[in-house]
C-alpha cells in the first residue's frame, strides 16, 4: 500500500511539474504546486458542497436531533471533514515537501490554519447567503476564492513553514 501511494504522489507531482513550465519564470515551483494542488482540492470540495447541499440535503433544513442547520451550512459541516483530509496529505507530500516539521506538528498546524478558514468561509457563506441574498454555490465558490488568499499564506509561513528562512536553514544544515 505504501508502494503504491509513493508512486501515486510522485505520478501526481511528475504531472503538476511538467505543467509548471510556462510559469517558472513567474512563480517558484512551491506557488505553483500549491496552486495546483490546492485547485484540485477546491474543486473537489465545490463538487462534493454542490451534492451535499442539492442531492443529499435536497436543499432542506438538516435535523439533527439537538441541532437543526440550514442546507447550505450543512453541507459545508459533512463536506468539511472530507476536503481536510485530502487537502493536508496533498499539502504534506506533494506541495510543502521541503518542510522540516514533524508530520503531527504540521498536522496540528493545519488544524489550527483551517480553524481561521472555517471561520472565515461560516462568516462569509452567512452574509453571502443571508443577508445578500445570493444562491448557495456561487456564494460558496466565492467564499472559497477568498478563502485561498488567506489559506497559501498561514500554510507557507506557519503549519508547513517552508519560507525563506526555513529553506535557508535547511541549506546550511546541508551543507554542514
Amino acid at each position: 500500500m505504501l508502494k503504491l501511494s509513493k508512486k501515486l504522489r510522485d505520478l501526481l507531482i511528475r504531472i503538476i511539474d511538467w505543467f509548471y513550465q510556462p510559469f517558472e519564470r513567474f512563480m517558484p515551483l512551491e506557488t505553483f504546486r500549491y496552486a495546483a494542488t490546492g485547485g484540485m482540492n477546491t474543486v473537489f470540495d465545490i463538487v462534493l458542497y454542490f451534492i451535499f447541499y442539492n442531492y443529499i440535503f435536497d436543499q432542506s433544513v438538516v435535523d439533527l436531533g439537538i441541532v437543526a442547520m440550514k442546507p447550505h451550512i450543512a453541507a459545508f459541516v459533512f463536506v468539511f471533514p472530507i476536503t481536510f483530509t485530502s487537502g493536508f496529505i496533498l499539502a504534506k507530500y506533494v506541495t510543502f515537501t521541503q518542510s522540516l516539521l514533524r508530520g503531527r506538528i504540521q498536522l496540528f498546524r493545519y488544524g489550527v490554519s483551517v480553524g481561521g478558514s472555517i471561520i472565515l468561509n461560516y462568516v462569509l457563506l452567512k452574509l453571502f447567503v443571508e443577508v445578500f441574498g445570493w444562491l448557495a454555490t456561487p456564494s460558496k465558490i466565492f467564499t472559497t476564492l477568498l478563502v485561498i488568499v488567506y489559506s497559501y499564506m498561514i500554510q507557507k509561513h506557519f503549519t508547513f513553514r517552508t519560507g525563506k528562512k526555513a529553506l535557508e536553514k535547511q541549506a546550511m544544515e546541508e551543507r554542514a
